[in-house]
């Protein structure tokens, strides 16, 4: 009973299940999908500005100066995963068409994730202000450096890259952590008693971002463009290659002797890919192509990635709390 108990999914994990039915069968839309965007913002710029309020200078240069961390998280963003989408694309097209293949491969090309990254190491008591840096300095490399990798590995031609994503990342991301660090000396204290709502937070955000891309991918027709052969070789090949980059970044992290601490940033930074990024640079550099197709993978990406990260998550806090006991 107790195994069986073990192997139960935690609430959270439960929440992202039911979170995704209900953009299957209610999706957002119109409006109220435009309005539920501008409501996860203000969320993900709350959640960095309590960040920032809880973090005292010392930590924050601390995550600033700890390079080592920050170049092995690059590595596996721009390197390896890259190198796992060309062996993915040499697949036969009996298992994974060349559509998808090519989807896996831009897949494999994009920045890591930064809301997700920095929450999921919060909740499992990793480096914060390393994840900040890390999770931050992959978006803004990944602007210039994804089309670069796209345009080497996939031939692909497009124009220039805008510089709204950049503007978004600083303002919705950056300031507010700026903002937070500008108050800490007056709100700091009050935020570390209060870790319970920043936990709520730091859920909450992610259940956001869940449910609105997960609902703009049914309004489009997710589910009529793949048939259940196709589905089910594009979900192995996703969990294929979580699975190498979980196991991969965990192995790399303890060979080079870095702390538990710095161990969970480099999983939760170094082994996720970022949907919000993807989708815009997709629609720069394949206008006029099969858009659609080509982020799909990273659609069923992005939701798998969650929902592994969050037993994963769970498991080192829980694991932080006994050593702590």
């Amino acid at each position: 009973m107790s195994a069986l108990a073990r192997l139960r999914p935690d609430n959270f994990t439960l929440a992202l299940v039911g979170v995704v039915l209900l953009a299957t069968l209610l999706p957002c839309s119109g409006q109220f999908a435009a309005d539920w965007g501008i409501a996860t913002q203000v969320a993900i710029a709350l959640l960095f500005f309590l960040h920032g309020a809880r973090l005292s200078r010392q930590a924050v240069f601390a995550g600033l100066i700890h390079w080592r961390l920050h170049l092995t998280v690059l590595a596996f963003t721009f390197l390896m995963f890259p190198l796992l989408g060309l062996l993915a694309t040499a697949l036969p097209s009996s298992l994974l068409s060349p559509s998808l293949g090519l989807g896996v491969l831009f897949l494999c090309c994009l920045p890591s994730t930064v809301q997700s990254s920095i929450a999921f190491t919060s909740i499992a008591g990793g480096n914060v202000p390393a994840a900040i840096c890390s999770a931050s300095a992959s978006s803004l490399i990944g602007v210039f450096l994804t089309p670069l990798l796209v345009g080497l590995l996939m031939s692909a031609n497009g124009g220039g890259v805008s510089l709204d994503s950049i503007e978004s990342i600083v303002m919705q991301l950056l300031v507010p952590f700026i903002a937070g660090q500008i108050v800490y000396p007056w709100i700091g204290a009050w935020a570390l008693r209060h870790k319970k709502m920043l936990g709520l937070v730091d859920r909450g955000s992610i259940l956001m971002v869940v449910y609105g891309a997960f609902s703009e991918a049914i309004t489009h027709g997710l589910w009529h463009q793949l048939t259940p052969a196709s589905t089910a070789s594009m979900i192995l090949v996703n969990i294929l290659l979580l699975g190498i980059a979980l196991v991969t970044t965990t192995w790399t992290a303890r060979r080079l002797g870095f702390n538990r601490q710095d161990e969970i940033t480099i999983v939760f930074c170094g082994s996720k890919k970022s949907l919000a990024a993807g989708v815009p640079i997709a629609n720069i550099l394949f206008a006029g192509h099969a858009v659609g197709m080509i982020v799909l993978p990273l659609m069923l990406f992005h939701q798998i990635q969650l929902m592994a990260c969050a037993v994963i998550a769970k498991r080192y806090a829980q694991r932080t709390e006994q050593a702590a006991e």
